[in-house]
């Protein structure tokens, strides 16, 4: 009896003992499940973090196609909404262009089925130097690959007040490191060009990426005689088109059609990883190579040589009708001549980031 009560006794010390520890037991476990459930919140957002893509502005359209076509132009039919403002001043060694960015002559519509933007007036008030000096080497109007921010920088501004702006943001499978951008007059992607070969990006900005057909119109640019200023690059030297005189330093010579001295590579492109693959054919801008002596013109698509707003002679780029057409190297060391710099992200008025068709 004794031991039977000893053991009830004993049961029942154990089972006080048990229950007593059933709370903190849950407390505990309670806790660890806090823990846990903290810790993979933690991990689940750190994993997100890093599987995102490095930032480099908008998400890139993966185009495949990687053959050039013809070019389909929107007639240029409309007149702009708002007037054309523009003006030149010098400001202690700069020169100081400011301007609507809304041409005087006619444009297409827009938006239209190849651009989704309508033209807006800008704000444009850019410095550049008022007396240029060659830089050390040439520099291109493409950066590098990989790099944040617009892909291409433009070369210059018109006298009216619109941008040469001859670059796309368009890149084959949407890749930008691979580095295959696409040419704006190469017919691969329609980009929504106008008869002036313009269109419009999504800050709302009208810019030429060719031959600005009604403009050079209005200058009176003729094969008779050597064409008047059209433009300034970002670097401060002076913009032509088409014809220039045969000795770069008499005036007296004969008038020529300037040409262009580069040329599209021979074989194929790269394929896999690479590149696309397929014919070098004008789709790309690295379908294209410079052949010092070819043309009339150097590596930038200018020369040195006199002019009729520079008796005394300058360093000139040249619009041509062969590629690259607006020129694509810097002579002289260029000035930034957009709101969205290298290493920036572009911004809309908005502050949403841009569609970036139609650049």
């Amino acid at each position: 009896m004794i031991e039977d009560a000893c053991n009830g006794c004993g049961d029942q010390t154990r089972e006080h003992d048990i229950n007593s520890k059933r709370p903190l037991q849950r407390s505990i476990f309670s806790l660890h499940r806090r823990r846990l459930s903290v810790l993979l919140l933690v991990l689940g957002v750190t994993a997100l973090i890093f599987a995102q893509p490095r930032d480099r502005g908008p998400r890139m359209r993966k185009h495949t196609v990687t053959k050039a076509g013809s070019v389909r132009l929107v007639p240029a039919t409309k007149r702009p909404q708002a007037k054309n403002r523009h003006s030149v001043r010098i400001i202690k060694g700069e020169r100081v262009l400011g301007s609507n960015g809304i041409p005087a002559h006619l444009v297409g519509a827009f938006p239209n089925s190849g651009n989704p933007h309508t033209i807006t007036e800008q704000n444009y008030n850019f410095n550049i130097p008022a007396d240029p000096e060659p830089a050390a080497r040439v520099s291109p109007v493409h950066y590098d690959q990989g790099t944040s921010g617009p892909p291409n920088r433009p070369l210059g501004i018109a006298l009216n007040g619109v941008l040469f702006d001859p670059g796309t943001a368009e890149f084959w499978n949407g890749d930008r490191d691979a580095n295959w951008n696409y040419e704006a007059l190469g017919g691969s992607i329609d980009l929504g060009l106008d008869d002036n070969h313009a269109h419009v990006q999504p800050t709302g900005a009208y810019h030429y990426h060719g031959l600005p057909t009604k403009y050079l119109a209005e200058l009176g640019v003729s094969r008779n005689r050597h064409s008047p200023q059209v433009g300034w690059a970002a670097d401060g030297f002076p913009i032509y088109a088409l014809y220039g005189y045969k000795d770069p330093i008499n005036p007296s010579s004969q008038v020529i059609e300037m040409t262009s001295s580069y040329r599209l590579r021979s074989g194929k492109r790269p394929s896999g990883k690479a590149g696309p693959g397929g014919k070098y054919d004008g789709a790309f801008l690295r379908d294209y190579e410079f052949a010092n002596g070819r043309g009339t013109l150097d590596e930038c698509n200018g020369r040195f040589c006199v002019t009729p707003e520079f008796p005394n002679g300058t360093y000139a780029y040249f619009l041509t009708n062969k590629w690259p057409v607006v020129p694509r190297n810097f002579r002289g060391t260029p000035a930034e001549l957009r709101g969205e710099t290298r290493g920036q992200q572009g911004q809309r008025r908005d502050g949403r980031r841009p569609h970036r068709r139609g650049r």
